[in-house]
């Protein structure tokens, strides 16, 4: 058969004077020189376009062969930024889950009660909510990589200020100054992934990217609770501020791709006067491609600062010998499954559909939550909250990467996903008051009626009209405020 046939063709046995010329990936390579079998039923490999052997992907296991795939199609330089990219995420989310199940006890420790405890808490999106205004218009403006490393470089300092603070105000203001980290890296780190993605497999590639975040909430709690029965708090600040500083080593290995021009057409006319682009960004909240999905957000915001801050103390206050980063854990383990899958079949579905069952998933997490009473019942309201986590939240980041312009990235990934900090925001104060009277079990009450509410939203709001919202919610319908896709 000829080099150029279309059909599948045998490796050759090591020897052959024929040798693959320009191989994808250096796993088809080393099984074309070994001459070992690429599948055990065809023993065929796959060739990509017109040309055998010289484009070859391994096909030995399906699943494994397509995720392979993803990423061989991007160009290396691309595709070295979102490994370093998915290294430094990684790291920086273990970091800031470490504290997740400990600051609350810390703040404990020293004398806070349980609404100190919730404005604690808060106050880290606090920090968020007003640096999001002006750091996702920088990272249209200047580059994604800028804020990256602003958000790095904040998770390494605060980590350290939490060595020498003990009273709540001065613990309020540095936890404020904390969440500066997250408005930073998360707009700048979901631009960033959306720039480099092909559009055809846009939603894939933020499934496997956004992993991160399971990763990291499951590495974080795990060593920060183990660290912290061990050691004690500081060496548990500690190494929160080393892994904040190799997630920011890290980022010299990532690039970014080259812009004709950061600041217009995107910025609007008026962008050389300094007012332009704050006024644009406030009001792009007003459009109706990001108003629904910033209130949703702003609602699941709530539910997830109900867990961040509650679910310690409820778990030490039901189940004394339980450790807390179990919950996180199982939680990340599903959440990290969820979005191997969800993000390849939304492109082929539709995001409605897995962001419908994502809130689905927080209804019924936080009524499991409501009323777990052993470690059995945590456990299984983590694994549900997970999923719903790996369902909703990267196909959020999708739906909204859908329906903007690349210049405008990074001031909608802020608004949208500064709907989630301000109810972060709230959470926490709010919630923290009302459990001094009702306590932590009924905050979970509360929080699966607002999960609920979040779904009828989305379900009945999403949309152009609701005859559209309906569809699309349910996979039946595309999404009317997508832009087409040019690839």
């Amino acid at each position: 058969m000829k080099e150029g046939g279309s059909r599948l063709r045998p490796p050759r046995a090591s020897g052959a004077d024929e040798s693959p010329r320009q191989a994808t990936g250096f796993l088809a390579l080393s099984l074309w020189r070994s001459g070992q079998k690429c599948c055990q039923k065809t023993q065929f490999v796959l060739p990509l376009g017109d040309r055998c052997p010289s484009s070859l992907i391994c096909c030995s296991g399906r699943k494994g062969s397509k995720v392979l795939k993803v990423f061989l199609e991007i160009e290396p330089q691309r595709r070295h930024s979102l490994l370093g990219l998915f290294a430094a995420g990684l790291l920086f989310w273990a970091s800031l889950a470490s504290l997740l199940p400990t600051l609350p006890l810390y703040v404990e420790h020293i004398g806070g009660t349980k609404g100190q405890i919730g404005l604690v808490m808060g106050a880290f999106a606090l920090g968020l909510l007003p640096s999001r205004a002006w750091l996702g218009p920088l990272s249209d403006r200047r580059g994604r990589k800028i804020v990256l490393r602003l958000g790095t470089a904040v998770a390494t300092i605060a980590p350290l200020g939490y060595l020498f603070v003990d009273s709540i105000p001065l613990l309020m203001a540095l936890r404020a100054f904390h969440g500066i980290s997250v408005a930073a890296f998360t707009t700048a780190y979901s631009a960033l992934i959306t720039d480099l993605a092909p559009d055809r497999n846009r939603g894939e590639l933020i499934g496997y990217m956004s992993l991160v975040n399971p990763l990291g909430v499951a590495i974080g709690p795990a060593l920060g609770g183990f660290l912290l029965e061990a050691a004690g708090y500081p060496p548990l600040f500690v190494m929160g501020f080393g892994l904040a500083l190799l997630s920011f080593l890290l980022l010299y290995f990532v690039s970014e791709p080259l812009r004709e021009d950061f600041t217009s057409p995107a910025l609007g006319k008026d962008s050389e006067n300094a007012k332009a682009p704050a006024d644009s960004f406030w009001r792009l909240l007003w459009s109706p491609r990001i108003r629904i999905p910033s209130l949703v957000m702003l609602q699941i915001g709530l539910v997830f600062g109900a867990v961040a801050t509650f679910i310690p103390l409820f778990i030490k206050e039901t189940v004394s010998d339980f450790n807390p980063g179990w919950f996180y854990t199982a939680a990340a383990i599903v959440s990290f499954s969820m979005r191997l899958l969800t993000g390849r079949a939304s492109d082929r579905y539709g995001r409605g559909l897995f962001i419908s069952g994502g809130l689905l998933a927080y209804f019924v997490a936080m009524v499991l939550l409501w009323t777990a009473q052993d470690s059995r019942g945590f456990l299984l309201a983590g694994a549900v909250e997970g999923c719903a986590a790996g369902t909703f939240l990267p196909m959020m980041v999708a739906l909204v990467a859908d329906r903007c312009e690349p210049r405008e990235r990074g001031r909608l990934f802020a608004l949208s996903i500064g709907g989630f900090d301000l109810g972060i925001a709230l959470a926490g104060p709010i919630l923290g008051i009302m459990a001094e009277d009702i306590g932590y079990r009924s905050i979970f009450a509360i929080a699966s009626v607002m999960a609920f509410l979040a779904l009828g939203i989305f379900l009945t709001q999403s949309n152009m009209n609701l005859r559209q919202s309906l569809k699309f919610a349910l996979g039946r319908d595309r999404d009317l405020y997508a832009l087409e896709k040019s690839s």
